[in-house]
């Protein structure tokens, strides 16, 4: 079972047990975060129907806050004398995908306790 993910402005391929480097989380190490699914595959079924998303739950565990690698951005104008160089270290989170859910348990057990007072 695999979903696609976004966060960040990006969309990632996750699948459980998966580590990845996203854009920056905010949260502490360890902490327990979901992230909203926008494609599901369970390996027989494809789901992209918003309602039926809504349902699905991927959650990850933060496991680091670091900077990525220098990238240089350099400007150049010929015959000019015109040089600029700057470098950028873009603040990165890792995660770690614990769980990939077609559905969240805590909400069919909440519509099954909120049916079973009005049956009475």
């Amino acid at each position: 079972m695999y979903a696609i993910v976004t966060t960040g402005g990006k969309q990632y391929k996750v699948a459980a047990d998966d580590v990845l480097n996203v854009e920056k989380i905010e949260g502490e190490v360890g902490s327990k975060i979901t992230l909203p699914v926008i494609f599901l595959n369970d390996g027989k079924k494809i789901v992209t129907d918003p309602a039926k998303l809504a349902k699905a739950k991927v959650t990850a565990e933060i496991v680091e806050q670091f900077k990525g690698e220098k990238q240089l951005v350099f400007k150049f104008k010929k015959r000019k004398r015109y040089r600029r160089l700057k470098g950028h270290r873009q603040q990165l989170t890792r995660i770690k995908i614990t769980k990939v859910q077609a559905t969240s348990r805590a909400t069919k057990k909440a519509v099954a306790d909120a049916e079973a007072p009005a049956a009475e």
